[in-house]
């Protein structure tokens, strides 16, 4: 176990994720302007697999704010109209889950929240993610958070295209991978978390690491609230006050809280497999004392793309004197079609004593 005092130094000198702004991507001329973002991207993606993106001059930050304002509208409506749009009025993905209905390591999150999907083409709330989303009766709810999805699409174009760039990947390489995201199987949620009693069993959400693409998370004010787990040789940490939730890796927990202008990023393990290996999606988890919103989006590959490691991340683990030093031998991920993988993740997602997308 870790001294706490050295935990405590070493946190507070990884407790900044770098800041990186999206404008060049904005404008077709800045050449510069996108090496350098290209390049931080890539940095970041190396060290922490989280980020601040700042999109301050691609959104009105009222926008968000009223996202929050109509997701705390809903959450404080009676149970019972609440429950109207359940999750199992639907096909078990799509919907309201109630305060604990979510699940992560065998544990009850304590946060309540509403998912949409992709919309399909002939929905069928028998198969797993393919019925229809199913909205609040709020005023506006609907229009403002789809007006957000558009725009977080298109954002996740454009920092795809930069991580292409980042990792050096030609243009006929990048036009074969925008072709995997191109009709992002995309995921939105509005959660609201209460304040996490002190006697509980687990914690707002439980330490996890996202299956998918990016994710585009904006959250309200609250500080000390989402906490990302960095790795770090010859710091072994170990959360005593939960210890199912001890991780042998060498690390260390940090704060990534709400900056101006900014949205937290991550990668999930879509690009794990992409940049085979040399991107890792990264454990996080959330822990409230006060009540919190946050509107995560979740930029996905296409439910059929088939996501395998990018020849320009084989090149690099290739040509790695650190990786060649060290006798490491190339791991080559398994291809995985994605719609496959998310079916399976999202059978475990939500407490049942059978999820409905398991097998008999």
């Amino acid at each position: 176990m870790a001294d706490p005092a050295l935990s405590s130094a070493l946190a507070a000198k990884l407790s900044t994720l770098p800041i990186i702004s999206i404008e060049p991507y904005l404008h077709p001329h800045d050449g510069k302007g996108r090496i350098s973002a290209a390049a931080a991207l890539h940095a970041a993606c190396l060290q922490y697999g989280f980020f601040y993106l700042d999109i301050s001059t691609y959104i009105d930050p009222d926008e968000p704010e009223e996202l929050a304002r109509l997701a705390r509208e809903f959450f404080a409506l009676p149970q019972e109209e609440k429950d109207k749009i359940a999750l199992n009025n639907e096909d078990g993905a799509r919907g309201y889950a109630r305060l604990t209905e979510n699940v992560t390591n065998g544990k009850p999150d304590n946060h309540e929240g509403i998912d949409f999907y992709r919309p399909v083409e002939d929905p069928d709330k028998t198969k797993p993610v393919w019925g229809e989303n199913q909205w609040p009766s709020i005023p506006g709810f609907r229009e403002k958070y789809e007006e957000w999805t558009a725009k977080m699409e298109k954002l996740g174009i454009i920092v795809m295209e930069a991580m292409a760039n980042g990792l050096g990947m030609s243009s006929e390489e990048w036009a074969e991978l925008k072709s995997q995201v191109d009709k992002s199987f995309w995921v939105m949620r509005a959660i609201g978390y209460p304040p996490l009693p002190n006697n509980y069993d687990g914690y707002s959400c439980g330490a996890h690491r996202d299956y998918g693409c990016l994710t585009f998370l904006w959250a309200d004010a609250t500080r000390g609230a989402l906490q990302v787990f960095l790795k770090q040789r010859g710091l072994l940490v170990r959360d005593t006050n939960n210890p199912s939730e001890e991780h042998v890796e060498d690390g260390v927990w940090i704060n990534a809280d709400p900056q101006p202008g900014c949205i937290v990023c991550n990668i999930g393990e879509m690009w794990e497999t992409w940049s085979n290996g040399l991107y890792k999606s990264t454990l996080h988890r959330v822990v409230h004392k006060g009540t919190n919103y946050r509107i995560p989006f979740f930029f996905e590959p296409n439910i059929d793309a088939l996501v395998k490691p990018l020849p320009a991340a084989l090149r690099i683990t290739a040509d790695s004197p650190h990786r060649k030093s060290e006798g490491v031998v190339n791991k080559v991920y398994e291809p995985v079609i994605y719609g496959d993988f998310l079916r399976k993740k999202v059978g475990s997602n939500f407490a049942a004593e059978k999820s409905k997308y398991d097998s008999d």
